[in-house]
């Protein structure tokens, strides 16, 4: 069966898509059948940078790895069960058309909550949760105590991943590796910095991820986005010298999927 990643936070702005983007591309470089899906129906941002990769490619001539992306397809809501939504089966119909020929299928959820982020949470193998490094974006996974920095318990989206594993684990499916990733590190406001980590250490051993080093803030993520490009195809779309920058972030990029532990895997990009 298909190895399911799910790229999810109720927040925008975190950086879900660009982290799709480049997973799935590391994943096809490396020899993989990926599947892809955007659950954000109105934005579509991840869908948007594979078409923005298509096009870039038809219009240079050239061929670049490239997931294999899908729409939810429409289906017919008459025979829906009690307790069950349309959703759930446009969902179901796409992992379902993607699996036979896939090895990874990436799914990117909303930045808010909505019916189809929580079926997709709860198929998830493995969940990736981008975090913009501050306690703005860290107030999603847990309620701090304002004076002594002291984790209180969860919130509103690791509740909803709890469920999610306990839906799992009633189904008697194997449980999901929770990686949150602390994306859009700056070199600036080390103080804080250091307290979101440790508050997201503690909360780790609490309710169980693992925290890893996501994507520092750079100019060239925007950049790519236009032309469907990610930091691994700069050699292919004629960059030869890469920058100290470019260099750095290609690395951010091996080191998110060596962190991610997926079956099979070997890194060789």
């Amino acid at each position: 069966m298909a190895h399911i990643i799910v790229v999810g936070n109720e927040k925008g702005g975190s950086g879900k898509s660009t982290t799709c983007m480049h997973v799935a591309t590391a994943l096809v470089r490396s020899g993989f059948r990926v599947g892809a899906l955007d659950l954000d129906l109105r934005q579509r941002s991840f869908g948007r940078y594979i078409e923005n990769r298509s096009a870039f490619m038809e219009r240079e001539g050239i061929t670049l790895p490239i997931p294999n992306y899908r729409t939810l397809p429409e289906v017919d809501t008459t025979p829906v069960e009690p307790g069950q939504s349309p959703h759930d089966q446009r969902l179901s119909s796409a992992v379902a058309e993607l699996a036979p020929n896939s090895d990874f299928i990436l799914i990117d959820c909303p930045g808010s909550h909505t019916r189809l982020s929580q079926v997709a949470h709860t198929m998830a193998d493995t969940l990736i949760t981008p975090l913009n490094d501050s306690f703005v974006d860290f107030d999603l996974l847990a309620r701090v105590d304002p004076e002594s920095g002291r984790v209180k318990g969860p919130s509103i989206y690791a509740e909803m991943v709890w469920n999610a594993r306990q839906m799992r684990a009633r189904a008697g499916l194997k449980p999901i590796d929770w990686i949150v990733l602390r994306n859009r590190l700056g070199a600036q406001q080390m103080h804080n910095k250091k307290k979101v980590g440790k508050a997201l250490d503690d909360l780790s051993r609490r309710i169980g991820f693992r925290v890893a080093a996501g994507f520092t803030e750079r100019v060239i993520f925007r950049e790519l986005f236009p032309r469907g490009l990610t930091l691994l195809d700069l050699k292919d779309v004629g960059v030869e010298n890469l920058n100290l920058s470019n260099i750095a972030a290609r690395q951010e990029v091996r080191d998110l999927v060596v962190e991610l532990s997926l079956p099979n895997v070997t890194v060789n990009f």
